[in-house]
């Protein structure tokens, strides 16, 4: 009789954890997916690729304190000339063009001739925060929160001068959150299907 009710228990209990019991998703196939999903992105310090050379207002262009900035750090050379504003006056605008050390810095806008950016660094997950089945019932899509950084920042990034001109900077250099839907493929692995959005 005790065998029957041990044995009766210990059924009850496999069947509790059978139907109960949630298999962990590992969270290292995660941040595999959401990195493989980095490849290729980089950190810029404009939001749109720019044109240079550029000349620039000292006295009225905002840009003065960026292109100063990144004159400062050794990525541009600054040259002066004077403009004609009529047969009497005349002002002087700066000129702002790759350096040698710039050259090798900056990325080409393939789809617009003379255009660019500094680009830098990649992106790189750290820690999932936490997972989330879209379905509990069919968990192959995730909504995943984690924790993510840009490696390989150059110098010129974290000076005072590129700081206080790109404010943004800032913050693209520190450990952030973001959120990602993922999805389990065919294959058994995951993929991340939606855009990342930094919280």
């Amino acid at each position: 009789m005790r065998e029957r009710i041990v044995l009766a228990l210990v059924l009850t209990g496999l069947f509790a954890c059978a139907t109960g019991c949630k298999k962990q998703v590992d969270h290292a196939e995660f941040i595999s997916a959401i990195n493989k999903s980095f490849v290729g992105r980089h950190e810029c310090v404009w939001p749109e690729p720019v044109k240079l050379p550029a000349k620039v207002d000292p006295s009225t262009d905002e840009r003065i304190r960026v292109f100063d900035a990144l004159t400062d750090a050794g990525l541009l050379i600054r040259g002066t000339e004077e403009k004609k504003r009529s047969l009497a006056s005349s002002k002087q605008v700066n000129n702002y063009d790759l350096s040698d050390k710039g050259h090798s810095s900056w990325t080409t806008d393939s789809k617009q001739p003379g255009y660019g950016n500094f680009c830098f660094g990649h992106f790189n997950a750290t820690a999932v925060e936490n997972a989330t089945p879209n379905d509990s019932a069919n968990p192959t899509q995730y909504t995943v929160n984690y924790r993510y950084e840009v490696l390989g920042i150059p110098e010129w990034v974290r000076t005072p001068e590129s700081m206080r001109a790109f404010p943004k900077l800032a913050a693209d250099t520190s450990i952030q959150s973001a959120t990602a839907t993922l999805s389990k493929g065919t294959d058994g692995g995951w993929a991340v299907d939606s855009p990342h959005s930094a919280q």
